[in-house]
């Protein structure tokens, strides 16, 4: 609690009602059981939690959350997501930059790609899958009998597939799908859903 209202004489003009904001924050982000704790005694999921709120105590209009989950536990994170999907919810306008691609596809509205300092991509997360990636992504293992033709085959069509561990990736569209299945019936693989990942 002392450390909302620290921040939030921060911000001019100065707050109406804060502490009904701070008690209505300390709740929404769960952290009304610790409001007189100390910051440094709670976990970082918590602690990322309150950096949030001191974000919002004020009521901005747009909130920049730069990598807000790096670093927390997989239950941490579901807890940022749903209070960034709460702030979205409630008119505010997020920006949030993520490595993750899971925590882009689940909270953006609109994504910019960007690699190397560029921009790759930008749209919805629908259509950087569809238009970008392609609509079916193909995994197998390059260590299989066959490869060499699949490798062959997917070069003759400008696809190049990607490398993880020791398996291929690459992404065709429905009409390069069939294709690929009356080929190659006999080569061993699963097909799946993009992702931005």
């Amino acid at each position: 609690r002392g450390n909302l209202q620290q921040t939030a004489r921060y911000y001019r003009p100065k707050i109406e009602s804060l502490a009904e904001r701070i008690d209505e924050l300390l709740e929404q982000f769960g952290l009304m059981e610790f409001a007189n704790q100390k910051p440094d005694t709670l976990s970082g999921g918590f602690k990322r939690r309150l950096m949030i709120a001191r974000a919002v105590v004020h009521r901005p209009q747009v909130v920049f959350l730069d990598e807000p989950t790096t670093g927390l536990d997989p239950q941490a994170r579901v807890a940022v997501w749903e209070l960034v999907s709460q702030l979205r919810k409630s008119g505010m306008a997020v920006v949030l930059t993520t490595h993750y691609m899971d925590e882009a596809e689940r909270l953006s509205d609109r994504l910019v790609v960007l690699q190397n300092g560029k921009v790759r991509a930008v749209g919805t997360t629908r259509e950087l899958l569809g238009d970008v990636v392609g609509e079916h992504v193909v995994v197998m293992p390059f260590a299989l009998a066959g490869t060499v033709q699949v490798e062959v085959w997917l070069s003759e069509r400008g696809v190049r597939p990607s490398t993880v561990l020791a398996d291929w990736h690459f992404a065709l569209d429905a009409a390069g799908l069939a294709a690929f299945v009356a080929e190659f019936s006999n080569v061993r693989y699963e097909v799946r859903p993009p992702t931005l990942d």
